[in-house]
């Protein structure tokens, strides 16, 4: 898997859980206010990169002071090896939560099958008229709606969230995506703040 970064220690990505990060390399989205943005291309040279083994060796040696693994990115759905990845983390004993923007539905519908993730935080990014200006990528919103449907109903421990930049976002907008939600799902509005450097460190 192309992995750009880990965070060994997190009491903040996993709810109720002392977690570790893998944040993983590429996305499909173009967020304008994206806090993680060396993160999206999908294209970098292995020296930016982190081999799928050291990372495994790290979490090894955390066992028994983190309790779960958090997969982010980037986007996840887009490493073929995510599966297969997930699967580890489960064999080493960790919770493993996926973060998502939700525009690959086939994706999660698999992970959710093989009961391969324990956690899903999926990002809604605007109301439907604003979506691809949110996402700065034309967005089929079918995608984001089966995801959503998905997701809220796997039984599996998820939240909604959006990233609130209030030059983008009117309270009217934040209204709109509560009720293109499930109401008993959970939903998180998450402050926009300025990345202060490489926030997902090697």
């Amino acid at each position: 898997m192309r992995i750009g970064g880990f965070q060994p220690f997190s009491l903040c990505d996993y709810p109720g859980k002392v977690a570790a990060v893998v944040f993983t390399q590429g996305c499909d989205f173009r967020c304008p206010f994206c806090h993680n943005s060396q993160l999206i291309p999908t294209e970098v040279s292995e020296e930016h990169l982190m081999p799928e083994e050291a990372v495994v060796e790290l979490l090894e040696a955390r066992r028994g002071r983190i309790e779960g693994v958090v997969v982010s990115g980037g986007e996840p759905a887009l490493q073929r090896e995510l599966p297969a990845f997930l699967e580890r983390l489960k064999r080493m004993g960790f919770a493993a939560k996926l973060d998502t923007n939700g525009s690959h539905p086939g994706v999660l519908r698999e992970l959710l099958s093989q009961g391969l993730v324990d956690y899903v935080a999926m990002d809604v990014k605007a109301p439907p008229a604003k979506y691809d200006r949110l996402s700065g990528v034309a967005v089929d919103l079918s995608t984001i709606l089966e995801s959503v449907a998905l997701i809220s109903q796997s039984g599996v421990a998820h939240q909604f969230r959006t990233t609130v930049v209030e030059s983008l976002l009117a309270p009217s907008d934040l209204q709109e995506i509560r009720e293109m939600l499930p109401p008993n799902s959970p939903y998180r509005l998450q402050p926009f703040r300025k990345a202060a450097g490489k926030s997902a460190g090697r």
